[in-house]
């Protein structure tokens, strides 16, 4: 590995965020780089020495780090908010049809059920406001440690309403509806609490 690549690695070691911003971040970086040393051996300088010279002056990875991962950081915070966006409407449409059902099978709705199921709406409408507020400011304080928490708290919430639900309904009669809730529960519980756990990670990058 030569010594601009074992560079980056270093810089990508020390970051956190969305996969694909992050690659592209690096490939920024590798390219800056690249177009740096080609600038110094044009100019007539050594190979090795113009790799040494481009280096120092982008400066260390610990030293680039910082500033990358404040744009990172803004970046899973618009993360964790869209996939909060992307799963509870979802899921509290699938929600509110099976207590729909449950009424009319006579089955009055879960008051734990009811309960969680607001946790989740309430966590989608902070990730809207974070959505806004993220347009607004490069590197919005608290934000992005109280998105990770609430995307976490979302993605606890969805199994449990789900579970809850399950308990209620009469299994024969709806079984397929609860089948389909189940498996939607599943993917989105998965989408969230990975990018709730990477924001959270993010967060504790940049304080």
């Amino acid at each position: 590995m030569n010594a601009i690549e074992t560079y980056v690695a270093e810089l990508a070691a020390e970051l956190r965020g969305p996969a694909r911003v992050k690659a592209r971040m690096i490939q920024e970086v590798r390219d800056g780089l690249t177009d740096t040393v080609a600038a110094r051996t044009d100019a007539g300088l050594p190979p090795e020495e113009a790799v040494r010279d481009a280096l120092r002056e982008f400066g260390t990875p610990a030293e680039v780090a910082p500033s990358c991962q404040r744009e990172l950081t803004v970046a899973q915070t618009r993360h964790t908010a869209f996939a909060l966006l992307a799963t509870v409407p979802v899921l509290l449409g699938c929600w509110h049809l099976a207590w729909s059902i449950g009424r009319d099978q006579g089955v009055p709705p879960s008051q734990t059920a009811q309960l969680l199921a607001t946790i989740a709406g309430t966590s989608a409408l902070v990730g809207c406001a974070a959505l806004v507020i993220t347009r607004r400011l490069s590197v919005p304080g608290r934000l992005p440690l109280l998105m990770g928490w609430t995307g976490t708290a979302a993605s606890i919430a969805m199994p449990l309403t789900t579970i809850a639900l399950a308990t209620t309904l009469p299994l024969a009669e709806n079984w397929a509806l609860l089948l389909l809730i189940a498996a939607g529960t599943i993917a989105a519980h998965s989408a969230l609490a990975n990018s709730a756990k990477t924001c959270r990670e993010c967060a504790t990058q940049v304080e």
